[in-house]
């Protein structure tokens, strides 16, 4: 079955879940969250669930828990907390959760990433895989990365991922 068939079988609108990885902005502070949920209405999507938790891999695991168990999040979106600092612990927290990593997310991130940042774009550690049933998507806290990720590589992709999961 070729792409498009796959794409024209996907599901029009899925739950989707934003997690804000902060140690210093609040709910209502969180631009990049609220962006990615109004994109994701606008896409047709339905935000089941938006939280801020601070940087620290317990938090970040039971909200991606109760995302999936309390909301049914097929997608998680996740920003903040992938970059190269000590604080810095998304990745840790959510990577060994993987059953399958899409490993081309990152390397595709990067690419784009690198057009518009050059060499900076390294610094970043975006990633996404299979939790269970659902996708679990972590790219960078800023507003522009989060719309470069969104637009160019996740929301394209949301119906047709979702439908793989689904269908097996």
């Amino acid at each position: 079955m070729s792409t498009e068939e796959h794409k024209a079988e996907a599901p029009r609108s899925v739950r989707v879940a934003i997690i804000s990885v902060s140690t210093t902005r609040s709910l209502a502070e969180d631009k990049s969250g609220h962006w990615i949920g109004k994109r994701a209405i606008r896409e047709g999507h339905r935000v089941v669930s938006h939280v801020v938790v601070p940087d620290e891999v317990g938090a970040i695991r039971e909200a991606l828990d109760e995302a999936r168990r309390n909301h049914a999040a097929q997608v998680i979106l996740v920003t903040g907390g992938t970059g190269i600092s000590r604080l810095d612990v998304t990745i840790e927290a959510v990577r060994p959760l993987f059953d399958k990593e899409l490993t081309s997310f990152g390397i595709l991130f990067t690419q784009l990433s690198f057009d518009e940042i050059d060499s900076a774009a390294m610094l970043s550690r975006a990633t996404a895989g299979i939790v269970g049933d659902g996708a679990v998507f972590c790219m960078p806290g800023s507003l522009k990365a989060c719309k470069l990720a969104c637009r160019e590589l996740i929301f394209p992709e949301l119906g047709h991922l979702v439908r793989h999961l689904t269908r097996g």
